[in-house]
């Protein structure tokens, strides 16, 4: 299924339009529902030109689902929360880390914006997407879970990095704004 949730997606084109001037990277954007069951697909790389969307599935952070039921409902902005962060941020660099081509993101989303978003500790937290063994996008069960990372399949990770690193918007949220 590779369609986004309307709310985050009206949400994502409205915050696009208005810092496009702050935007390096135009030609996409990355939307994460953390509202969804994580066996589903919830990352979306949407094509700014085309329209074109490609849904992954992806992990969140083991304490954001302390029950590990397959759906994140704590959020956190604090080193070794191992919480997944909500707001909006920019796709950074690629690195090779722990885990080959990782891509780092920088959160825009201060203290005190609404639905609870905060990320703005992304980077020092090591909030990076990248791929990993327990996250597989071919099965709809319960996907594991990260220290906060937005981790991918490994065997789609490399192309999902290659295609939005560099300043894209990403926003990950688990309600819509308006």
């Amino acid at each position: 299924q590779n369609q986004v949730t309307r709310g985050l997606l009206e949400d994502a084109l409205l915050f696009f339009e208005r810092n496009k001037a702050h935007i390096p990277k135009k030609t996409t954007m990355v939307v994460l529902d953390f509202a969804l069951f994580s066996g589903k697909n919830r990352f979306w790389v949407v094509d700014m030109q085309s329209g074109a969307v490609s849904g992954y599935k992806t992990a969140h952070g083991k304490n954001s689902d302390p029950d590990h039921d397959g759906y994140a409902t704590i959020f956190s902005n604090t080193s070794g929360s191992y919480k997944s962060s909500l707001g909006f941020a920019l796709t950074a660099e690629r690195y090779n880390g722990k885990y080959a081509n990782s891509m780092r993101l920088d959160g825009l989303s201060a203290s005190g914006s609404p639905n609870g978003m905060h990320n703005t500790a992304m980077r020092a937290r090591a909030i990076v997407v990248h791929g990993a063994s327990y996250v597989n996008q071919g099965s709809s069960s319960k996907q594991g879970r990260s220290l906060g990372c937005p981790a991918l399949d490994d065997a789609v990770s490399d192309g999902v990095v290659n295609k939005i690193y560099g300043g894209a918007l990403f926003y990950g949220a688990n309600k819509p704004l308006h």
